[in-house]
């Protein structure tokens, strides 16, 4: 199965930390129509992939007035012929009203996922989000009572002057909310802590709060309640195809092509360049391998081909000094970083793949 993602690049405010393809504008209705435009003009290329999840993403998706975003949701489903049995969107708390949320519903958004990032109104303030934490509060109970029961929050730790009880407390009042699904990342950049200590412990705290309100971690930053797993980003860990609309978006055939849209909105609509490269068997196997090292579950050994067994099995001394360590679980039928671990996966990684270091 296959997923479909749309990428939404406004935003009325850039936050401080964010490095994704956005701009602060407003031409959302010619945005639209090269959306649609480009899924008739890719539409015969992924006729045989039954595409069963839809994300918009961001950007903020949930700045568009509710027609155009309908229309985007309508459009995309009738070009494709799509029936999702996820279909997701991203929304700022301070974009979420009654009528939003009722007109989400109708165009059949089965889950919400709202970045309140911390429950800190100085820290929010100094983020550049727009947003209190009341206000998030608030627009949490405003989907509810719209009738979402899959709703997801974003937060994030690891950044300067975030303390651990001031990390507590936001860890806290999301809990307080009782959402189905909460997504946690660590901040990079030039406003990351550098003290990787602290961070670990955030880290681990995070952990521990969560399993102990009954989530269970599926992914190095994603946490959820029994069948609550977000499908759409977990079919990105096992290299499913996905097709991705929008300036800077991305696509993947599920085998070795990927394929991209410009960054830049103008161009996009005007004429949609942008470019593509195809993985070689080894890359696929290392990007596979990379991709299952970040998954509680590990990556099993049945998902490789013979000559990827191969290629993991001279890998052998290094496997087994990880695991001696304690840094890696060589099971019976998969290889994955243990949950105490996942915290310097990245390292464990570039310990299997010293050639990517840099």
């Amino acid at each position: 199965m296959g997923g479909l993602y749309v990428h939404f690049p406004f935003c009325a405010v850039r936050c401080i930390y964010c490095d994704f393809y956005a701009r602060v504008r407003k031409d959302w209705t010619p945005y639209v129509d090269a959306l649609l435009r480009e899924a008739a003009e890719r539409k015969e290329d992924w006729t045989g992939v039954p595409l069963s999840t839809m994300y918009f993403g961001g950007g903020t998706p949930s700045i568009l007035p509710e027609s155009e975003l309908a229309r985007a949701a309508v459009g995309l489903r009738n070009i494709l012929s799509l029936n999702p049995q996820e279909f997701t969107v991203e929304v700022n708390p301070d974009d979420v009203t009654p009528a939003k949320a009722a007109a989400w519903r109708a165009m059949g958004v089965t889950r919400v996922s709202m970045g309140v990032q911390t429950f800190d109104d100085a820290q929010l303030e100094w983020m550049h989000r727009r947003h209190t934490a009341a206000g998030a509060v608030e627009a949490f109970g405003t989907l509810r009572r719209a009738g979402f029961d899959n709703l997801s929050l974003d937060l994030i730790f690891g950044f300067t002057g975030l303390s651990d009880e001031t990390w507590a407390h936001s860890v806290d009042a999301a809990l307080a909310l009782s959402p189905e699904h909460i997504s946690c990342y660590q901040m990079t950049g030039r406003y990351a802590d550098p003290d990787e200590d602290r961070c670990r412990r955030q880290y681990a705290m995070l952990q521990g709060r969560l399993a102990g309100a009954g989530f269970l971690q599926y992914e190095i930053s994603n946490y959820a309640r029994p069948g609550f797993e977000s499908r759409h980003n977990s079919a990105y860990w096992t290299r499913a195809p996905y097709l991705g609309l929008g300036a800077g978006a991305h696509s993947f055939d599920g085998k070795g092509l990927r394929s991209w849209n410009t960054p830049d909105i103008d161009s996009y609509i005007a004429s949609r360049p942008g470019g593509s490269e195809t993985l070689s068997e080894r890359e696929s196997y290392e990007e596979k391998l990379m991709l299952g090292l970040r998954t509680v579950a590990g990556l099993p050994y049945a998902a490789l081909t013979p000559k990827e067994r191969q290629w993991l099995s001279e890998k052998k001394p290094v496997l087994d000094s990880l695991s001696k360590t304690g840094k890696l679980s060589l099971e019976p039928d998969r290889i994955r970083i243990p949950a105490g671990e996942l915290f310097v996966s990245d390292w464990i990684i570039s310990q299997v793949f010293p050639e990517r270091k840099g």
